[in-house]
């Protein structure tokens, strides 16, 4: 089955700015500049609601492949989803420390930003990256 999650030429700041929610369009906005002083790549959108930074191709155990971005966000009607691609597992300590949020295997929820510790989320987003790049074939 194909991804049909994809890079594509929609604008990054059009996506954002038509964010109904304020507190989250503001987020947004915060997170896309976080992700690109992190990652040093220029936001994409992929799909119609993901904002992804750089691009990697991955291989799943099935032989199925395709390409993914090393991290990236969507801001959803619930809450701020951030792409933490590497997962959690790695680094517990630093989950505990970050504030309000929710996680799953590599999706970190956030109601708003306010509720996390700017630092300690900038330093997940890093390593993460960093072992992304560190181990393209996928995580």
């Amino acid at each position: 089955m194909a991804n049909k999650t994809v890079p594509n030429d929609a604008s990054v700041f059009d996506f954002l700015h038509a964010v109904e929610h304020q507190q989250r369009r503001e987020d947004s906005l915060k997170v896309l500049h976080m992700m690109q002083e992190i990652t040093g790549e220029q936001a994409v959108m992929w799909g119609d609601s993901i904002v992804g930074f750089g691009r990697y191709p991955y291989q799943t155990q099935s032989g199925c492949g395709g390409d993914w971005f090393y991290t990236g966000f969507s801001p959803r009607k619930q809450n701020l989803t951030l792409y933490i691609m590497d997962g959690f597992k790695k680094r517990p300590e630093l989950i505990e420390k970050l504030g309000k949020c929710k996680t799953s295997v590599s999706c970190l929820y956030i109601n708003k930003l306010s509720d996390v510790d700017e630092d300690i989320l900038r330093q997940v987003i890093k390593e993460s990256v960093e072992h992304v790049k560190e181990n393209q074939s996928g995580c």
